[in-house]
């Protein structure tokens, strides 16, 4: 059986890698960078990388409103790091005029981890992905302040200063993390996408 599509928003960040992880996780992509490549899509990643400038260039290439209208109508998708802000129905530390596109009801701090050079990696238990432990890298990464009732939180951190910060969340079709698995090789996240994808496909 061919895989649904999974696309990947194209606009800015780290495209390639969650390109090359959802391959590696069995899904068909596309990029996304304008409306009609939204058509035909079974889920969506939003990507690692500058949050307001994802949200600016959206509005630039008229996707923001068909994509918003997608993920209110159930689109699953998957939000890392600029992602999770992305996909947060409130956020703390806001640019002016900073937009989200919601559906995950959380409250997400940007940069709440610190710049560049305050970047780290942990090993996290994740709930629901089994294997073991997951490598995850935080690169000038927001973290979760509060969710809602009907979110469900799947990792925080285990040690040091920031140990309890709430860093992957699901709710529904969303899914976010505050860390990039994408860069590490590890494709178990980008397969719990999948998964999901497939799950909501098979309703269709």
């Amino acid at each position: 059986m061919t895989p649904p599509v999974v696309g990947v928003l194209a606009v800015q960040g780290d495209v390639r890698e969650h390109v090359a992880a959802l391959t590696g996780a069995g899904m068909q992509v596309r990029s996304v960078r304008r409306p009609s490549e939204l058509d035909g899509l079974a889920g969506i990643v939003l990507p690692g990388g500058e949050s307001t400038t994802i949200d600016k260039l959206t509005r630039a290439f008229d996707l923001r409103e068909p994509l918003l209208q997608r993920l209110k109508d159930g689109l699953p998708a998957y939000g890392s790091c600029a992602g999770m802000i992305l996909l947060a129905d409130r956020v703390l530390d806001s640019a002016p005029g900073q937009q989200t596109f919601g559906g995950i009801d959380m409250t997400v701090r940007r940069n709440a981890f610190g710049g560049q050079i305050e970047s780290f990696e942990e090993d996290l238990d994740l709930s629901g992905l089994p294997g073991g432990p997951l490598r995850a890298v935080f690169i000038r990464a927001p973290w979760v302040e509060e969710v809602g009732p009907g979110v469900e939180v799947l990792a925080t951190v285990r040690s040091g200063a920031r140990a309890g910060r709430i860093v992957a969340v699901r709710q529904g079709n969303l899914l976010a993390t505050s860390f990039h698995p994408e860069i590490t090789g590890d494709h178990r996240v980008h397969r719990l996408f999948a998964e999901l994808v497939l799950a909501d496909h098979a309703q269709v």
